[in-house]
């Protein structure tokens, strides 16, 4: 799998979920999509976007529910694809979506990994790679982020770190769609620091690569140490969202 392979994947799920055309994300002008049903969008959107922001760094496209396109038009027209997801215009745009009873809440940074840097980094503990029978009793607080338990169906495969037999990190792979699967990591508080988030993500990340799937990583922008790790397995910030719900 090339990275040009990767990115059209991406683009072509992200046009999903968007209701628009892979191609819209590269356009010079921003474009606003008609928020509809759509087959396939990931599994963690329970129903379509009623107002979300995705660049890929070009422009930006908005999908939105009918009633919000002028609010997507006008916000889009004032602000440049990189200032749009900041602050102060985020307090404007909250301003604007308040009279609909929204407000604006999920914001993410999204990487893909660039093939020519991902390589497998090891660490003084046992690597395994784990599958669904091995991780069904892991469902706890300590592996929220390698594991959801509200979605235990799509949760494909994980490595663990042990030391004596004892989980200390873990990495896990959800199918969250159809072409990809989404890596999300956690170490024990007292093994923080010692490679071992470096060690399960970047095994993770050629077990999927293995299984034919293309592994991508969300982080929020201010969690630092997780774009580190990110980086440090290769992967690069690809696209970016945010997303309006319900003010209550």
């Amino acid at each position: 799998m090339t990275n040009t392979d990767i990115l059209k994947i991406a683009l072509e799920q992200s046009a999903i979920d968007s209701c628009c055309a892979p191609e819209d994300f590269f356009k010079e002008e921003n474009v606003v999509a008609l928020s509809q049903e759509r087959a396939g969008r990931r599994a963690y959107l329970a129903e379509p976007y009623v107002f979300d922001l995705t660049s890929y760094g070009k422009n930006v496209v908005a999908c939105v529910r009918e009633d919000l396109q002028e609010v997507a038009y006008s916000y889009l027209a004032k602000y440049s694809a990189a200032h749009c997801f900041e602050t102060p215009a985020l307090h404007e745009l909250d301003k604007s979506l308040a009279p609909f009873g929204l407000k604006t809440k999920f914001q993410a940074e999204y990487f893909l990994p660039d093939v020519t840097k991902t390589r497998i980094f090891g660490c003084a503990y046992d690597i395994c790679v784990l599958e669904p029978p091995d991780f069904s009793g892991l469902y706890l607080p300590e592996w929220g982020n390698a594991l959801c338990k509200e979605r235990k169906e799509r949760d494909m495969l994980c490595v663990g770190a042990f030391e004596n037999k004892k989980l200390t990190a873990l990495a896990g792979a959800s199918a969250d769609c159809d072409e990809m699967w989404q890596i999300g990591v956690d170490v024990l508080p007292a093994y923080r620091g010692r490679g071992l988030a470096k060690a399960v993500t970047s095994c993770l990340t050629a077990e999927v690569f293995a299984r034919g799937k293309v592994p991508f990583y969300c982080a929020a922008w201010s969690n630092i140490p997780s774009v580190r790790n990110a980086l440090a397995c290769g992967f690069y910030p690809a696209w970016v969202q945010l997303t309006a719900r319900p003010a209550e």
